[in-house]
């Protein structure tokens, strides 16, 4: 029999880490499938991770990892994805938001022959606000990106073995997974599926938190943040040449005439604007290679009952 394995990343979970497996088992068991249930401890600081160890003492379906710290939910599930065993992985969150309902489909979506199977949500329950920002951001990143985001679709996905291979080969510091599964390619199925309030606890997504999400996704995979610097440069110096010969005109025809309060002040302004955003950008590439250079490890354990998987 073929093994399933779910990949639940968690942090500060406590109150919904039991609940999510009752609810993962029931799903679970009626499937032809064996399975493991892979909790990622990601350096919480409730009860989550005693919840876990619970679960593990009573049954062996039931894998952990808890690392040293709080790494990341990108490094948790990367963590899960290196030490499962499954020929098949399902991603979740442990909030209960993410349906364990649609496991079923999800599976025979597998069953078809798709390497990815993706859950995407609709925006019912999202403010008015909200969904406008979204919508609005989809459109702007698939406009300057080299890959391409679907809103609504994230991390709840299954993934097959070839999938999962082929995501750990990339070993990027910086990583965004809604633009490697992308990248990656591979048959996909979409299933559709209705906006879950989160069942208890709170959201662990601030707006700042929010917004350098999003600017992530417009970073690590293009480069064309940097050529549009490079385009208005050029358009800047353009503009700035034709004022310089309209000046010029004027003073061969009208004699020299004092220059503008409001002339100047604009100049500086836009100029200054323009050089101080094309430096944020060359920053963000410049602070991304150097964390690439230092080849830090994605993640530390601090304890586990699983080894890192190697593939026979």
């Amino acid at each position: 029999m073929k093994l399933i394995s779910i990949i639940v990343p968690a942090f500060n979970e406590e109150a919904n880490i039991a609940s999510m497996y009752k609810t993962l088992v029931q799903e679970l068991e009626p499937l032809p499938y064996l399975y493991e249930i892979m909790f990622i401890n990601d350096g919480s600081s409730d009860g989550t991770l005693d919840e876990i160890l619970k679960l593990a003492n009573e049954h062996e379906t039931v894998k952990y990892i808890s690392l040293s710290r709080n790494f990341g939910k990108e490094a948790a599930m990367f963590a899960g994805m290196k030490r499962i065993k499954g020929d098949a992985a399902i991603l979740m969150d442990s909030d209960m938001q993410h349906p364990p309902t649609l496991i079923c489909e999800m599976v025979k979506g597998y069953e078809e022959g798709f390497h990815q199977v993706v859950a995407k949500r609709s925006r019912k329950g999202d403010s008015k606000l909200r969904s406008a920002l979204s919508s609005l951001y989809y459109k702007v990143v698939n406009a300057v990106t080299d890959v391409s985001f679907e809103d609504g679709e994230g991390d709840f996905r299954l993934l097959s073995r070839k999938a999962i291979n082929s995501i750990l080969s990339l070993s990027e510091s910086n990583r965004f997974s809604k633009g490697i599964y992308s990248w990656i390619g591979l048959s996909k199925k979409t299933i559709s599926y209705e906006n879950v309030v989160r069942a208890e606890g709170d959201s662990k997504w601030s707006l700042g938190s929010l917004v350098n999400y999003g600017i992530d996704g417009i970073i690590s995979f293009n480069m064309k943040p940097l050529r549009i610097c490079f385009y208005t440069g050029f358009l800047v110096l353009f503009l700035s040449l034709l004022y310089i010969a309209f000046t010029f005109y004027e003073i061969m025809v009208r004699g020299v005439i004092a220059p503008g309060y409001f002339t100047t002040i604009t100049a500086i302004l836009l100029l200054g604007g323009i050089q101080l955003i094309s430096l944020g950008v060359i920053g963000e590439y410049v602070g991304r290679i150097y964390n690439e250079t230092k080849q830090r490890p994605h993640f530390l354990v601090e304890m586990s009952n699983v080894d890192e998987y190697d593939e026979p």
